[in-house]
């Protein structure tokens, strides 16, 4: 099976989203259904339609972050030594050639990704283009509104 990077703090927060649902859901959502179930009729019951509805969704939830934490590689990139390439879990600053402009990404796992928080996915077009290569260097991009060129200013293990 599959491998998935995943970076310490994708880690924990899957983790904690799983805590959350299986400590604090799972046991609100059954006391929701036992409620409404002495309501009595339940085939026109909404409160307890409404809560078995969101008891599957929780309970998906539940088995979807179980599975991406089973199949997770967890990569700390705090403990990699520093070579100034860029790699997964690196935060990197890149400078637009043209416009001078500075952006931040560090490289997540596909799960983790957020552009607006500067989390880019590795196989995001931008993330493919610069993993491998050292700060310094310039790199094309393709993108949706053309080709940007970027170099890499600072590579960061953090």
């Amino acid at each position: 099976m599959t491998k998935y990077p995943m970076t310490v703090q994708g880690a924990r927060a899957l983790e904690e989203e799983h805590l959350f649902l299986s400590k604090t859901e799972r046991p609100r959502l059954s006391q929701a259904i036992g409620e409404a179930r002495e309501l009595g009729d339940l085939k026109e019951n909404a409160e307890y339609h409404a809560a078995r509805e969101e008891q599957g969704m929780v309970e998906a939830r539940i088995r979807d972050i179980e599975g991406r934490l089973q199949n997770s590689v967890v990569i700390d990139v705090t403990t990699i030594p520093h070579t100034g390439k860029v790699i997964f879990g690196t935060t990197v600053v890149l400078a637009n050639t043209e416009t001078d402009e500075e952006v931040t990404y560090q490289i997540v796992g596909e799960d983790e990704a957020d552009v607006k928080q500067g989390k880019l996915s590795s196989g995001a077009p931008i993330a493919r283009a610069i993993i491998g290569k050292e700060e310094g260097d310039t790199v094309v991009v393709k993108t949706p509104s053309g080709t940007v060129e970027y170099e890499i200013v600072e590579v960061k293990h953090i």
